[in-house]
């Protein structure tokens, strides 16, 4: 009895020490911020963790919406592909880079809102609660506002099914025509080596910040997930922490 409870004991401690790995806990704690980072191999028989409870809680998934919703804006028609031309409305928004014509490849970079709010418009809170159902994305919860349901409405989703979305995004095992899955995955590259290349969505609702993706090189496959209690004077530290821990792990 007295060795089945040491197993026990060890077990949980084992178990405790995954959920926060200690290198990544020291690169949130020199940038001083509040959140959580998942890192998963392809076949996830690799995972490392920092602040697991929190990877298991939802929250709004802001612009890193954006990877389903392209898919749905391709799927959908309301877009042809990377290269048409979103025309500017012509008004002024505070961030410089929105006031200007678009294309998907751009709206994707810049996270450029009014773009994806006209897809909304188009593609209807219907179809919207149809794809997140068939993709099990998050909460499968949209909102009062077709057009900012992932900014400030009803949709949840936790870091751990973020990996489990980009992962199904990867093996091309999502319900959409391959052709848009190639696009999608062509306008999430943020980074190109030799060595690997990296494909990724930042976020921000105002309070959380996201960045989500995978890393792609010649031996592997690995796939992160970051949220963390973000001001618009930290944004930088989403990817800056996501980077270095993927180099602590020497993953790139």
């Amino acid at each position: 009895m007295r060795i089945f409870k040491i197993i026990i004991l060890l077990s949980l401690f084992f178990n405790l020490a995954l959920a926060n790995d200690k290198d990544i806990k020291n690169i949130f704690d020199k940038a001083e911020i509040n959140g959580t980072l998942v890192i998963s191999s392809l076949d996830g028989k690799k995972e490392y963790t920092y602040n697991k409870k929190r990877a298991m809680t939802r929250y709004i998934p802001a612009s890193t919406f954006k990877i389903p919703n392209t898919l749905i804006a391709l799927e959908e028609r309301v877009i042809k592909d990377e290269n048409e031309v979103i025309k500017w409305d012509g008004i002024v928004r505070s961030y410089e880079p929105w006031n200007k014509d678009q294309t998907l490849q751009s709206t994707i970079s810049i996270s450029c809102v009014w773009c994806y709010q006209r897809f909304a418009k188009e593609i209807g809170n219907d179809k919207y609660l149809a794809y997140l159902k068939k993709l099990h994305y998050g909460n499968e919860k949209t909102g009062s506002d077709v057009t900012t349901f992932w900014l400030e409405g009803d949709l949840k989703i936790s870091a751990f099914e973020q990996i489990k979305f980009l992962k199904k995004l990867y093996n091309n095992d999502l319900p959409f025509t391959q052709k848009y899955i190639d696009i999608t995955k062509k306008i999430l590259t943020v980074e190109k080596t030799k060595e690997y290349s990296i494909k990724a969505k930042s976020g921000w609702s105002g309070k959380i910040g996201w960045y989500v993706g995978y890393v792609e090189s010649k031996n592997s496959i690995w796939f992160f997930a970051l949220n963390a209690d973000i001001s618009k004077e930290q944004l930088k530290y989403r990817k800056e922490i996501v980077m270095e821990a993927l180099k602590s792990k020497n993953i790139i």
